[in-house]
């Protein structure tokens, strides 16, 4: 079940990071747990998690839709530019891959299929938090991509190698009331939007 939170600067030490930027700070998952009283700690620990990871994305709420990226995307620079600590970009390898991502230090150059990267030279990371970029979402945590796979496979590839929590960011109005699944689909562990948080 969704539990929505207020928008606001929320308490903890987390990372900042834009559409499809990482940073290196830990989140643990939760596992499924056997007990009420255990799924009950787990929600709780979730939740803790979305707040800390949520505080650098509070500069969303007051975004001007001009600010935009490409697509009409929310903007992650005001959360980028709001973290302390290592914020990466993502490097499109090749078709049908999952991202590689690179330290971010100012600097981009031109990479495949139009995007920007930070260079070659730039440190590899591994993502443990992910801000997921999208063109729609619903409250199971479901979301519609651009097409191309690539956060799918690489939030497949990082949820095989040990915790990852990805979050959408979005505008409210790319909510959905549902979103079709494929076995292929990795959901959201939540969306913050211009309007407020939701936990999935």
């Amino acid at each position: 079940m969704a539990e929505e939170l207020p928008c606001g600067r929320l308490p903890g030490e987390f990372l900042g990071v834009g559409a499809g930027d990482i940073g290196r700070n830990g989140l643990g998952a939760a596992a499924g747990g056997a007990d009420v009283g255990q799924r009950d700690r787990q929600a709780r620990r979730k939740v803790d998690r979305v707040r800390q990871a949520s505080k650098v994305l509070e500069p969303h709420e007051r975004l001007d839709p001009i600010m935009a990226f490409q697509r009409g995307e929310a903007d992650p620079r005001p959360a980028m530019a709001a973290h302390d600590g290592p914020v990466c970009l993502p490097v499109v390898m090749a078709p049908a891959t999952p991202l590689r991502f690179r330290r971010f230090a100012g600097e981009v150059e031109a990479g495949a299929f139009g995007t920007s990267h930070p260079p070659e030279t730039h440190e590899i990371m591994v993502p443990q938090v992910l801000i997921v970029p999208l063109v729609g979402f619903d409250r199971h945590g479901s979301r519609i991509g651009y097409g191309g796979g690539f956060y799918d496979r690489t939030l497949a590839e990082l949820r095989g190698q040990g915790p990852v929590t990805a979050i959408g960011l979005a505008w409210a109005g790319q909510e959905l009331a549902h979103i079709p699944v494929e076995s292929t689909d990795e959901p959201l562990d939540a969306i913050v939007t211009d309007r407020g948080i939701l936990v999935v």
